[in-house]
Protein backbone atom coordinates (compact mmCIF):
# COMPACT_ATOMS: atom_id res chain seq x y z
CA UNK A 1 0.00 0.00 0.00
CA UNK A 2 2.89 2.94 0.88
CA UNK A 3 4.29 1.57 -2.61
CA UNK A 4 1.10 2.19 -4.27
CA UNK A 5 0.40 5.51 -2.73
CA UNK A 6 4.34 6.50 -3.02
CA UNK A 7 3.37 5.34 -7.08
CA UNK A 8 0.18 7.42 -7.27
CA UNK A 9 1.58 10.71 -5.73
CA UNK A 10 4.54 10.72 -7.84
CA UNK A 11 2.08 10.13 -10.76
CA UNK A 12 -0.38 13.50 -9.68
CA UNK A 13 2.50 16.23 -10.34
CA UNK A 14 3.30 14.38 -13.52
CA UNK A 15 -0.42 14.52 -14.54
CA UNK A 16 -1.00 18.32 -13.47
CA UNK A 17 1.80 18.89 -15.63
CA UNK A 18 0.40 17.26 -18.81
CA UNK A 19 -3.22 19.06 -17.58
CA UNK A 20 -1.55 22.75 -18.27
CA UNK A 21 0.35 21.94 -21.44
CA UNK A 22 -2.77 20.47 -22.69
CA UNK A 23 -4.42 23.17 -21.38
CA UNK A 24 -2.30 25.86 -23.00
CA UNK A 25 -2.02 24.23 -26.23
CA UNK A 26 -5.76 24.13 -26.72
CA UNK A 27 -5.67 28.09 -25.66
CA UNK A 28 -3.01 29.12 -28.24
CA UNK A 29 -4.88 26.51 -30.56
CA UNK A 30 -8.17 28.37 -29.77
CA UNK A 31 -6.48 31.78 -30.20
CA UNK A 32 -5.28 30.84 -33.54
CA UNK A 33 -8.77 29.46 -35.13
CA UNK A 34 -10.03 32.82 -34.08
CA UNK A 35 -7.54 34.76 -35.71
CA UNK A 36 -8.17 32.56 -38.83
CA UNK A 37 -11.90 33.00 -39.15
CA UNK A 38 -11.18 36.64 -38.99
CA UNK A 39 -8.93 36.30 -42.08
CA UNK A 40 -9.34 33.43 -44.10
CA UNK A 41 -12.42 33.13 -46.43
CA UNK A 42 -13.77 33.67 -49.96
CA UNK A 43 -11.37 37.21 -49.98
CA UNK A 44 -8.32 37.03 -47.63
CA UNK A 45 -8.62 40.17 -45.61
CA UNK A 46 -4.79 42.01 -44.11
CA UNK A 47 -4.83 41.76 -40.17
CA UNK A 48 -4.41 45.48 -40.46
CA UNK A 49 -7.93 45.89 -42.12
CA UNK A 50 -9.62 43.63 -39.65
CA UNK A 51 -7.83 45.15 -36.58
CA UNK A 52 -9.12 48.70 -38.07
CA UNK A 53 -12.55 47.28 -38.60
CA UNK A 54 -12.90 46.00 -35.09
CA UNK A 55 -11.18 48.36 -33.32
CA UNK A 56 -10.67 51.58 -35.55
CA UNK A 57 -12.88 54.72 -36.33
CA UNK A 58 -11.85 54.60 -39.74
CA UNK A 59 -15.32 54.97 -42.55
CA UNK A 60 -17.09 51.81 -43.34
CA UNK A 61 -16.15 50.16 -45.99
CA UNK A 62 -17.08 47.20 -48.13
CA UNK A 63 -14.23 45.09 -46.69
CA UNK A 64 -15.41 46.28 -42.84
CA UNK A 65 -18.74 45.14 -43.18
CA UNK A 66 -17.32 41.50 -44.25
CA UNK A 67 -15.47 41.71 -40.87
CA UNK A 68 -17.92 43.23 -38.68
CA UNK A 69 -21.32 41.45 -40.43
CA UNK A 70 -20.20 38.26 -41.78
CA UNK A 71 -17.16 37.05 -40.30
CA UNK A 72 -17.48 38.40 -36.46
CA UNK A 73 -20.80 36.87 -36.17
CA UNK A 74 -20.19 33.18 -37.16
CA UNK A 75 -16.79 33.34 -35.52
CA UNK A 76 -18.99 34.36 -31.79
CA UNK A 77 -21.36 31.60 -33.00
CA UNK A 78 -18.81 29.36 -33.38
CA UNK A 79 -17.22 29.63 -30.13
CA UNK A 80 -20.52 29.56 -28.43
CA UNK A 81 -21.75 25.94 -29.97
CA UNK A 82 -18.27 24.84 -30.24
CA UNK A 83 -17.98 25.06 -26.39
CA UNK A 84 -21.77 24.10 -25.96
CA UNK A 85 -21.01 20.69 -28.27
CA UNK A 86 -17.71 19.78 -26.74
CA UNK A 87 -18.96 19.90 -22.83
CA UNK A 88 -22.51 18.67 -23.95
CA UNK A 89 -20.11 15.60 -25.54
CA UNK A 90 -18.36 14.66 -22.06
CA UNK A 91 -21.96 15.12 -20.30
CA UNK A 92 -23.49 12.78 -22.45
CA UNK A 93 -20.83 10.07 -22.34
CA UNK A 94 -20.03 10.47 -18.50
CA UNK A 95 -23.89 10.11 -17.88
CA UNK A 96 -24.42 7.12 -20.28
CA UNK A 97 -20.79 5.55 -19.47
CA UNK A 98 -20.97 4.89 -23.27
CA UNK A 99 -17.93 6.41 -25.31
CA UNK A 100 -19.92 6.92 -28.10
CA UNK A 101 -22.90 8.81 -26.87
CA UNK A 102 -23.08 12.12 -27.87
CA UNK A 103 -26.31 14.61 -28.18
CA UNK A 104 -27.43 13.06 -30.96
CA UNK A 105 -27.66 9.70 -29.48
CA UNK A 106 -30.13 11.11 -26.54
CA UNK A 107 -32.76 12.35 -29.14
CA UNK A 108 -31.93 16.23 -28.54
CA UNK A 109 -30.84 16.97 -31.74
CA UNK A 110 -33.69 14.88 -33.49
CA UNK A 111 -36.21 16.80 -30.74
CA UNK A 112 -35.12 20.15 -32.24
CA UNK A 113 -35.03 19.11 -35.77
CA UNK A 114 -38.96 18.05 -35.42
CA UNK A 115 -39.32 21.01 -33.65
CA UNK A 116 -37.98 23.97 -36.48
CA UNK A 117 -39.97 21.43 -38.73
CA UNK A 118 -43.41 21.74 -37.19
CA UNK A 119 -42.23 25.52 -36.87
CA UNK A 120 -42.09 26.17 -40.72
CA UNK A 121 -44.86 23.74 -41.74
CA UNK A 122 -47.41 24.79 -38.67
CA UNK A 123 -46.49 28.09 -37.54
CA UNK A 124 -44.64 29.73 -40.78
CA UNK A 125 -41.41 30.77 -39.35
CA UNK A 126 -39.08 31.47 -41.99
CA UNK A 127 -35.99 32.85 -39.91
CA UNK A 128 -33.30 31.70 -38.22
CA UNK A 129 -34.23 33.83 -35.39
CA UNK A 130 -37.61 31.88 -34.94
CA UNK A 131 -35.61 28.38 -35.39
CA UNK A 132 -33.96 29.30 -32.24
CA UNK A 133 -36.91 29.01 -29.82
CA UNK A 134 -38.29 26.37 -31.41
CA UNK A 135 -35.20 24.52 -31.94
CA UNK A 136 -34.29 24.90 -27.91
CA UNK A 137 -37.81 23.73 -26.78
CA UNK A 138 -37.69 20.42 -28.96
CA UNK A 139 -34.62 19.16 -27.70
CA UNK A 140 -35.73 20.08 -24.26
CA UNK A 141 -39.24 18.20 -24.91
CA UNK A 142 -37.42 15.81 -26.47
CA UNK A 143 -34.75 15.34 -23.18
CA UNK A 144 -38.10 15.15 -21.07
CA UNK A 145 -39.43 11.97 -22.91
CA UNK A 146 -36.32 10.64 -23.32
CA UNK A 147 -35.75 10.45 -19.57
CA UNK A 148 -39.40 9.17 -18.69
CA UNK A 149 -39.19 6.21 -21.41
CA UNK A 150 -35.54 5.53 -19.51
CA UNK A 151 -37.33 5.41 -16.23
CA UNK A 152 -36.47 8.75 -14.42
CA UNK A 153 -38.63 9.35 -11.97
CA UNK A 154 -39.68 5.83 -11.51
CA UNK A 155 -36.90 5.14 -9.04
CA UNK A 156 -33.73 6.14 -7.48
CA UNK A 157 -31.95 5.20 -10.25
CA UNK A 158 -31.68 4.68 -14.19
CA UNK A 159 -29.38 2.26 -16.27
CA UNK A 160 -26.90 3.71 -18.37
CA UNK A 161 -28.34 1.67 -21.32
CA UNK A 162 -31.44 2.04 -20.81
CA UNK A 163 -30.66 5.98 -21.27
CA UNK A 164 -28.75 5.36 -24.03
CA UNK A 165 -31.60 2.92 -25.72
CA UNK A 166 -34.01 5.21 -24.75
CA UNK A 167 -32.78 8.37 -26.86
CA UNK A 168 -31.46 6.18 -29.55
CA UNK A 169 -35.29 4.74 -29.83
CA UNK A 170 -36.31 8.08 -29.33
CA UNK A 171 -34.42 9.88 -32.08
CA UNK A 172 -35.62 7.37 -34.25
CA UNK A 173 -39.06 7.98 -33.73
CA UNK A 174 -38.91 11.58 -34.51
CA UNK A 175 -36.44 11.02 -37.34
CA UNK A 176 -39.53 8.97 -39.14
CA UNK A 177 -41.88 11.77 -38.26
CA UNK A 178 -39.50 14.78 -39.77
CA UNK A 179 -39.11 12.09 -42.55
CA UNK A 180 -42.85 11.99 -42.99
CA UNK A 181 -43.47 15.65 -43.18
CA UNK A 182 -40.62 16.47 -45.30
CA UNK A 183 -42.00 13.82 -47.95
CA UNK A 184 -45.75 15.71 -48.22
CA UNK A 185 -44.57 18.69 -48.19
CA UNK A 186 -41.64 19.54 -50.77
CA UNK A 187 -41.29 23.59 -49.94
CA UNK A 188 -40.77 22.77 -46.36
CA UNK A 189 -37.70 20.59 -47.30
CA UNK A 190 -36.25 23.34 -49.32
CA UNK A 191 -37.11 25.64 -46.12
CA UNK A 192 -35.91 22.83 -43.30
CA UNK A 193 -32.74 21.74 -45.16
CA UNK A 194 -30.47 24.87 -44.73
CA UNK A 195 -30.95 24.72 -41.20
CA UNK A 196 -30.14 20.96 -40.71
CA UNK A 197 -26.83 21.01 -42.42
CA UNK A 198 -25.73 22.36 -39.57
CA UNK A 199 -23.54 25.43 -40.02
CA UNK A 200 -22.69 29.04 -38.47
CA UNK A 201 -22.56 30.51 -41.98
CA UNK A 202 -25.56 33.39 -42.34
CA UNK A 203 -26.26 33.94 -38.60
CA UNK A 204 -25.87 37.32 -37.14
CA UNK A 205 -25.49 38.39 -33.76
CA UNK A 206 -28.47 38.37 -32.58
CA UNK A 207 -28.58 34.55 -33.09
CA UNK A 208 -25.50 34.00 -31.00
CA UNK A 209 -26.85 36.91 -28.25
CA UNK A 210 -30.30 34.04 -27.89
CA UNK A 211 -28.25 31.03 -27.36
CA UNK A 212 -25.80 32.68 -25.60
CA UNK A 213 -27.74 32.88 -21.28
CA UNK A 214 -28.88 29.12 -22.01
CA UNK A 215 -24.85 28.31 -22.93
CA UNK A 216 -23.52 30.57 -20.30
CA UNK A 217 -26.30 28.51 -17.79
CA UNK A 218 -25.49 25.23 -19.44
CA UNK A 219 -21.63 25.82 -19.12
CA UNK A 220 -21.71 27.03 -15.58
CA UNK A 221 -23.80 24.05 -14.40
CA UNK A 222 -21.64 21.43 -16.16
CA UNK A 223 -18.41 22.80 -14.91
CA UNK A 224 -19.81 21.08 -10.84
CA UNK A 225 -19.84 17.83 -12.74
CA UNK A 226 -16.84 16.44 -12.74
CA UNK A 227 -16.66 14.52 -9.52
CA UNK A 228 -20.53 13.58 -10.20
CA UNK A 229 -19.68 11.94 -13.51
CA UNK A 230 -16.27 10.89 -11.46
CA UNK A 231 -18.74 9.43 -9.47
CA UNK A 232 -21.25 7.89 -12.05
CA UNK A 233 -18.24 6.41 -13.86
CA UNK A 234 -17.58 3.63 -11.10
CA UNK A 235 -21.42 2.72 -10.87
CA UNK A 236 -24.48 3.39 -8.36
CA UNK A 237 -24.01 1.44 -6.41
CA UNK A 238 -20.36 1.87 -5.74
CA UNK A 239 -21.16 6.10 -5.74
CA UNK A 240 -24.22 5.59 -3.19
CA UNK A 241 -21.21 3.70 -0.83
CA UNK A 242 -19.08 7.30 -1.40
CA UNK A 243 -22.03 8.98 -0.03
CA UNK A 244 -23.17 10.54 -3.68
CA UNK A 245 -26.84 10.00 -4.98
CA UNK A 246 -26.77 8.79 -8.21
CA UNK A 247 -30.01 9.93 -9.71
CA UNK A 248 -30.06 13.69 -8.29
CA UNK A 249 -26.51 13.56 -10.14
CA UNK A 250 -27.42 12.48 -13.37
CA UNK A 251 -30.62 14.87 -13.07
CA UNK A 252 -28.03 18.15 -12.79
CA UNK A 253 -25.52 17.14 -15.24
CA UNK A 254 -28.82 16.20 -17.41
CA UNK A 255 -30.17 19.63 -17.39
CA UNK A 256 -26.74 21.20 -18.04
CA UNK A 257 -26.74 18.61 -21.17
CA UNK A 258 -30.02 20.16 -22.55
CA UNK A 259 -29.21 23.64 -22.02
CA UNK A 260 -26.04 23.32 -24.10
CA UNK A 261 -27.30 20.68 -26.87
CA UNK A 262 -30.30 22.41 -26.93
CA UNK A 263 -29.29 26.07 -27.41
CA UNK A 264 -26.09 25.37 -29.82
CA UNK A 265 -28.53 22.61 -32.10
CA UNK A 266 -30.78 25.37 -32.36
CA UNK A 267 -28.84 28.11 -32.93
CA UNK A 268 -26.27 26.44 -35.58
CA UNK A 269 -28.56 23.41 -36.63
CA UNK A 270 -27.35 19.84 -36.12
CA UNK A 271 -23.38 19.58 -35.76
CA UNK A 272 -22.37 15.89 -35.70
CA UNK A 273 -18.95 14.80 -34.51
CA UNK A 274 -17.78 17.33 -32.31
CA UNK A 275 -19.80 16.10 -29.58
CA UNK A 276 -18.60 12.96 -30.28
CA UNK A 277 -14.77 13.37 -30.99
CA UNK A 278 -14.09 15.97 -28.22
CA UNK A 279 -13.94 13.77 -25.44
CA UNK A 280 -12.17 11.23 -26.86
CA UNK A 281 -9.61 13.46 -28.37
CA UNK A 282 -9.01 14.65 -24.62
CA UNK A 283 -9.16 11.65 -22.82
CA UNK A 284 -6.36 10.35 -24.96
CA UNK A 285 -4.05 13.45 -23.43
CA UNK A 286 -5.00 13.74 -19.82
CA UNK A 287 -7.19 10.71 -18.77
CA UNK A 288 -10.28 10.19 -17.53
CA UNK A 289 -10.89 12.86 -14.68
CA UNK A 290 -14.33 14.68 -15.71
CA UNK A 291 -12.88 17.30 -13.11
CA UNK A 292 -10.36 18.37 -16.33
CA UNK A 293 -12.56 17.16 -19.25
CA UNK A 294 -15.17 19.29 -18.70
CA UNK A 295 -12.47 22.55 -18.37
CA UNK A 296 -10.37 21.40 -21.10
CA UNK A 297 -13.34 20.92 -23.67
CA UNK A 298 -14.45 24.56 -23.20
CA UNK A 299 -11.63 25.78 -25.71
CA UNK A 300 -11.46 22.45 -27.39
CA UNK A 301 -14.59 22.26 -29.26
CA UNK A 302 -14.67 25.83 -30.39
CA UNK A 303 -11.24 25.23 -31.71
CA UNK A 304 -12.56 22.10 -33.42
CA UNK A 305 -15.17 23.82 -35.17
CA UNK A 306 -13.67 27.06 -36.04
CA UNK A 307 -11.31 25.33 -37.64
CA UNK A 308 -14.38 23.09 -39.99
CA UNK A 309 -15.85 26.12 -40.73
CA UNK A 310 -12.29 27.94 -41.98
CA UNK A 311 -11.87 24.57 -44.16
CA UNK A 312 -15.11 25.12 -45.40
CA UNK A 313 -14.46 28.24 -46.70
CA UNK A 314 -11.22 27.44 -48.74
CA UNK A 315 -12.14 24.17 -50.21
CA UNK A 316 -14.31 24.90 -53.16
CA UNK A 317 -13.93 28.70 -53.68
CA UNK A 318 -15.91 30.56 -54.32
CA UNK A 319 -18.26 28.48 -52.70
CA UNK A 320 -18.48 27.13 -49.36
CA UNK A 321 -18.87 23.69 -47.51
CA UNK A 322 -20.97 24.11 -44.66
CA UNK A 323 -19.23 23.15 -41.08
CA UNK A 324 -21.75 20.79 -40.09
CA UNK A 325 -20.27 18.44 -43.36
CA UNK A 326 -16.46 19.15 -42.78
CA UNK A 327 -16.58 17.77 -39.23
CA UNK A 328 -18.39 15.11 -40.46
CA UNK A 329 -16.09 14.74 -43.92
CA UNK A 330 -12.39 15.06 -41.68
CA UNK A 331 -13.46 14.06 -38.47
CA UNK A 332 -15.06 10.46 -38.70
CA UNK A 333 -11.50 9.14 -40.81
CA UNK A 334 -9.57 10.83 -38.09
CA UNK A 335 -11.67 9.38 -34.73
CA UNK A 336 -11.28 5.66 -36.62
CA UNK A 337 -7.40 6.42 -36.95
CA UNK A 338 -7.73 7.26 -33.07
CA UNK A 339 -9.54 3.84 -32.26
CA UNK A 340 -7.36 2.08 -34.27
CA UNK A 341 -4.36 3.48 -32.47
CA UNK A 342 -5.50 2.54 -29.22
CA UNK A 343 -5.65 6.14 -28.13
CA UNK A 344 -9.57 5.96 -27.08
CA UNK A 345 -9.60 5.93 -23.66
CA UNK A 346 -13.45 4.70 -22.13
Amino acid sequence: MTALRDTQAAAVPGRRGRVRRTALLLVVLLAGAVAASMLVGAGHLPPAVVADALFGDGPVTPQSLVVTDVRLPRTVLAVLAGAALGVAGVLAQGMTRNPIAEPGLLGLNSGAALAVVLAIGLFGVSTLTGYVWFGFAGAALAAVVVGGVAGIGRSGTVSPAALALAGAAVAAGLGSVITVFLLTNPALFDDYRFWQVGSVAGRDLSIAAQAAPFIVAGLVIALTCGPRLNALALGDDVARSFGRRPGADRLVCGIALVLLAGAATAAAGPIAFVGLAVPHLLRGLTGPDHRTLLPLALPAGPALLLLADVLGRVVIPPGEVQAGVVTAVIGAPLFVALVRRRRVVR
